[in-house]
C-alpha cells in the first residue's frame, strides 16, 4: 500500500472497491455498478459485485436533455441538485446492499463538450455525492485531456486494454458507438510497438431514442420497428457523406453535432418512423463495418440488445466475429470502466491516452471529493 499524490491510500494487489455511476447521452437512466479490481502479477482483473439500473423521472430527463439552453443559475442548481440526486440513489444502494467502498467514480451528465475550444462540461456535483454518501468521490475525468488540447474522449479504451484485452476490437455502442483497438508499429530494436489507437464512429441511440419518445417509447425493443421499414438509399447516402465520416482519428462526437447535422437531415426527407430507423439502422452498420477490418469483436452498450441493428453490422461486415457477452458486461461495461478509470486515478495511474484523444501526453484525469470531516482545525 502506498500514499499517492491524492493523498488517498490503497494497494491494487489487496483490492480496490469502487461504484462506479455512469449516465449516457441516450439519458435513459443511471447505470450503478459496484466493482473489485485487483492487480495479480501486473495485470489488472476486476470482477463485478454488484449491478443496477435506474431509470430518471420525466422531469429530470426534460431537465438534463436541455440543459444547454438553460440560464447560468438554473444550469448550477441543476449541477447541484443532480449531483444530491446521484448521491441519494448512491447511499440507497449502499444501505440497500449492506456494502463498503472505497470511494465513487462518477462520469455525470455530459451538457457541452467542444474540445476544439478546449472545454467539456459533465454536470453531477461531486460535492453533492461526496456530502450524500459519506464517501470519497472521483468525477470530472475528461478535463484534463481536454486542456490538453485532447478530444477528451474516447476514454473508455484504457479499459478496454487492461480488461478486455483478448479482443481484437471492443465497440460500444451506446449514445454513440466508439471503437477501440491496437496498433502495431516496429520499433527501432525490431520488436512491435502497441498504440492503443480509439475513436466515435457514429451516433446510434442517441438518434434511435429520440425517435421512438416521440411516439411514447424509451426504445426501439430489438430493433422490430426498424426492421419492418425500408432503407432509403437517398438519405442513406446523405448520411454517410456527412464530413465527419472522413475525418482521421483522434476524432470524437457530442449532441451539438447531431443536432446541427444529423436531426435536420433526418427530418428533411418526411419518411414514416419505421424507414427512418430502417435506414438510420444500416448507415449505423455501413460506417461500423468500414472502420473493423476483420478479426473478433465485443459488443457492448445497449445497441448490442438491437437485434435488427447487429444482423445489419454482420451481412455489412461478414470478416468479423461479433461477441455479445454476458447482461451485466453489456448493459454495465461503461459504468465499470470509470469505475476502472477512478482505481487508476487512486494509484496515480494515467487513465486518459493520449494515443486516443490526441492531447499532448497520457495524463491522470479527474478530480477528488473527500467525503470525511475535520474533528479540530
Amino acid at each position: 500500500m502506498k500514499t499517492t499524490s491524492t493523498g488517498l491510500h490503497y494497494s491494487a494487489e489487496e483490492g480496490i472497491r469502487v461504484i462506479g455511476l455512469m449516465s449516457g447521452t441516450s439519458l435513459d437512466g443511471l447505470d450503478i455498478c459496484y466493482v473489485e479490481f485487483k492487480k495479480i502479477a501486473g495485470k489488472w482483473e476486476y470482477k463485478i459485485l454488484i449491478a443496477e439500473d435506474e431509470g430518471y423521472s420525466d422531469d429530470l430527463k426534460k431537465k438534463l436533455a436541455t440543459a444547454q439552453n438553460m440560464s447560468a443559475l438554473d444550469y448550477a442548481l441543476l449541477n447541484s441538485d443532480y449531483g444530491i440526486y446521484l448521491g441519494e440513489r448512491v447511499k440507497a444502494f449502499i444501505e440497500r446492499h449492506g456494502i463498503e467502498p472505497h470511494f465513487v467514480a462518477s462520469h455525470g451528465s455530459t451538457v457541452f463538450h467542444q474540445p476544439a475550444l478546449r472545454f467539456t462540461t459533465q454536470i453531477g456535483s461531486g460535492a453533492g455525492i461526496a456530502a450524500e454518501t459519506g464517501v470519497d468521490c472521483v468525477c470530472d475525468f475528461r478535463t484534463t485531456d481536454v486542456a490538453l488540447h485532447g478530444q477528451g474522449a474516447p476514454l473508455v479504451p484504457i479499459g478496454d486494454r487492461n480488461l478486455f484485452g483478448d479482443f481484437d476490437y471492443c465497440l460500444n455502442m451506446g449514445g454513440f458507438s466508439n471503437i477501440s483497438s491496437e496498433s502495431f508499429t516496429e520499433g527501432a530494436d525490431g520488436k512491435k510497438v502497441a498504440t492503443r489507437i480509439a475513436y466515435d464512429i457514429s451516433p446510434v441511440n442517441y438518434v434511435m431514442n429520440y425517435y421512438m419518445r416521440q411516439i411514447g417509447q424509451e426504445y426501439d425493443k430489438d430493433g422490430e420497428l426498424a426492421r419492418s421499414g425500408k432503407v432509403c438509399k437517398e438519405l442513406l447516402d446523405a448520411l454517410n457523406n456527412l464530413p465527419f465520416y472522413t475525418q482521421v482519428g483522434p476524432k470524437s462526437l457530442a449532441r451539438e453535432w447531431v443536432e446541427k447535422e444529423v436531426f435536420p437531415l433526418l427530418d428533411s426527407y418526411g419518411l414514416s418512423r419505421a424507414d427512418l430507423l430502417c435506414t438510420f439502422c444500416e448507415h449505423v452498420a455501413q460506417q461500423i463495418s468500414r472502420n473493423i477490418k476483420g478479426g473478433r469483436v465485443l459488443l457492448t452498450g445497449g445497441g448490442a440488445l438491437n437485434k435488427y441493428l447487429v444482423e445489419r453490422m454482420q451481412a455489412n461486415a461478414p470478416q468479423c466475429e461479433y461477441f455479445v457477452p454476458d447482461t451485466l458486461t453489456i448493459n454495465f461495461k461503461e459504468a465499470l470502466i470509470f469505475a476502472f478509470l477512478g482505481a487508476l486515478y487512486v494509484v496515480d495511474e494515467p487513465n486518459c491516452m493520449s494515443s486516443v484523444t490526441g492531447a499532448r501526453y497520457n495524463c491522470i484525469g479527474g478530480a477528488l471529493y473527500k467525503a470525511g470531516g475535520v474533528a479540530n482545525l
